[in-house]
């Protein structure tokens, strides 16, 4: 009974709910217990984890608790205030790290790019001087076309703002321009003499169920127009379907054969509201190509909305293919 007496001064000290009901084993593993050091709620979840079975997949597969424990050991460090090569590492690799740097665009061009651009000052320049160093900056051997982008105040989602119109360029537009033309016999000679390259009626619809456009331009007559309807989605897209705006649907074949090759074109505004047009080659010299940016101008300013209130036309640019852009002063 000594022993039992000494066990329960021991347990009382250690304040344990122990009595002298219980048998001496109880005590001795109630003070065992209480010796022993107590485990904290991570680590009695830590061990929970590594005794619980491995999944293929998900939380509990074996790359999911590798993963935890790294995280886990990265946080006990940073807490201790101990870094690893590694961890700076991965923090400066991390999508909160600062950006790349990313060079100007004019750094990413090519040499030639670069070494014409210089001569484009940042400022508006007149039409003629304009078109005049825009030869001047045709970075390409080959004879790169001039082009005039124009963007408009104008909202392309409204019908009446849709800008869509034709223009005969003076000088044309130094292409050559294949026209078909698709209307019935007693037009097809008058085509052949204004200079269309394909006429014909039922054979040329054989051509088109063969998808085979040899052509730039297609001329119809408003009754031959129906049946070109089964052709849409085939030449839609390709800006080939005849339309009257554009002068393509006509009962005079011979008149516009003659037009489309002599250069009038088509223009309409995009999505993003600009127009763009290719008024000549670099070859045609500075008087052919003002006097075709002239021509294409009016036209444009001809087509200005009625509905629109604002600014009409906001800002012109000239480039060549492949070439600098190059500010044109023109107020619309």
């Amino acid at each position: 009974m000594a022993k039992k007496a000494d066990l329960l001064e021991q347990a009382a000290k250690l304040k344990l709910d122990v009595s002298a009901k219980n048998t001496i084993a109880e005590i001795e593993a109630a003070i065992a217990s209480a010796d022993s050091p107590k485990e904290s709620k991570a680590e009695k979840e830590v061990v929970a984890e590594r005794e619980a079975p491995v999944a293929k997949a998900g939380k509990r597969s074996q790359k999911a608790i590798e993963e935890a424990e790294a995280k886990a050991e990265k946080e006990a460090r940073k807490e201790s205030g101990e870094t690893t090569s590694q961890d700076s590492e991965a923090e400066d690799h991390g999508k909160k790290g600062p950006r790349p740097i990313v060079r100007p665009r004019i750094e990413r061009r090519g040499k030639k790019y670069q070494e014409v651009a210089k001569k484009v000052e940042n400022k508006a320049y007149s039409l003629e001087e304009a078109l005049k160093l825009a030869a001047e900056t045709s970075p390409t051997k080959f004879d790169a076309s001039v082009e005039i982008h124009a963007r408009l105040g104008v909202d392309p989602r409204q019908a009446d703002q849709n800008i869509r119109a034709t223009v005969a360029l003076p000088h044309g537009t130094g292409k050559t321009v294949r026209v078909a033309v698709f209307a019935p016999d007693a037009e097809h000679e008058a085509a052949k003499k204004a200079g269309a390259d394909i006429v014909g009626d039922e054979e040329f619809l054989k051509q088109l169920d063969k998808e085979e456009l040899s052509f730039d331009i297609l001329v119809a007559t408003p009754q031959f127009m129906p049946r070109l309807g089964k052709y849409a989605r085939l030449l839609g897209p390709r800006g080939l379907m005849p339309n009257p705006k554009s002068g393509t649907v006509s009962t005079n074949v011979a008149q516009a054969v003659k037009e489309a090759k002599a250069g009038k074109v088509e223009y309409r505004v995009d999505k993003q509201g600009i127009v763009h047009l290719s008024v000549g080659k670099v070859s045609f010299g500075a008087d052919k190509l003002v006097a075709n940016a002239e021509a294409f101008l009016a036209s444009l300013a001809s087509q200005k909305p009625s509905s629109l209130k604002g600014v009409y036309i906001k800002g012109v640019t000239i480039a060549t293919t492949m070439g600098p852009g190059i500010k044109l002063d023109y107020a619309g």
